[in-house]
């Protein structure tokens, strides 16, 4: 691929990102960034950062925007020369700015997953925490249960998976991503993606992929 481009995926917590960023950097050959993982790996080092992320993560709350800041931008900083497929972020019309001065942005993909499928499908999730790998119960499921497939350690719930921590974060989502929506729209940059009967997420998304990158309908 001659180009590099800079995607952004956007979705409510458990609407399917994590899933729908695998399928494109290995399609694609994009690289993956995604302040969340950053954060946890900081949590699970018990860093300064870490301590300071956890205290909003544990009450469902947003981590503040500096923080999330200070660390994307070296990252995005170290890959400018590669496509790059931003999961997570920005989260707030105040972080789709500040990221407006730091790259040009090709296009922004939206899950759309009504709450309630978010809120079943977060029940049945479970977390490699070291590797980040995700299970989820009925779907893909690990080959022992409650055991990571290539170490065979114990996978976890995440603390803002519960359904009550969940719930609070989708209705934060809500108010604060509508702006951010808004200013990509402004900008022709945003396409919102649902899974119908004829087609899942994925295929909505390879098409759609495949005209930026390759050019293809």
């Amino acid at each position: 691929m001659s180009n590099s481009f800079r995607i952004i995926l956007t979705g409510a917590p458990a609407a399917g990102k994590g899933t729908i960023s695998k399928l494109i950097i290995k399609t694609f050959d994009f690289v993956h960034i995604s302040p969340g993982d950053i954060l946890r790996q900081n949590i699970r080092s018990n860093t300064k950062l870490g301590k300071e992320a956890k205290k909003f993560i544990d009450e469902g709350k947003l981590v503040p925007d500096k923080v999330v800041s200070d660390i994307l931008k070296k990252r995005l900083l170290e890959l400018k020369q590669k496509s790059i497929i931003l999961d997570g972020y920005p989260r707030t019309l105040k972080q789709a700015e500040t990221l407006k001065e730091w790259i040009c942005v090709d296009a922004v993909l939206n899950l759309i997953v009504p709450h309630e499928e978010i809120i079943r499908r977060a029940k049945n999730r479970w977390i490699h925490l070291p590797s980040g790998r995700v299970y989820n119960i009925g779907f893909s499921e690990p080959k022992v249960p409650g055991k990571d497939d290539v170490t065979g350690e114990d996978l976890v719930q995440r603390d803002d998976d519960k359904p009550e921590v969940l719930k609070k974060r989708l209705q934060i989502y809500d108010k604060i991503m509508n702006p951010v929506l808004n200013f990509y729209a402004k900008q022709k940059l945003l396409t919102h993606f649902e899974p119908k009967c004829d087609e899942t997420m994925w295929q909505k998304v390879e098409k759609f992929m495949m005209k930026l990158v390759c050019g293809k309908d």
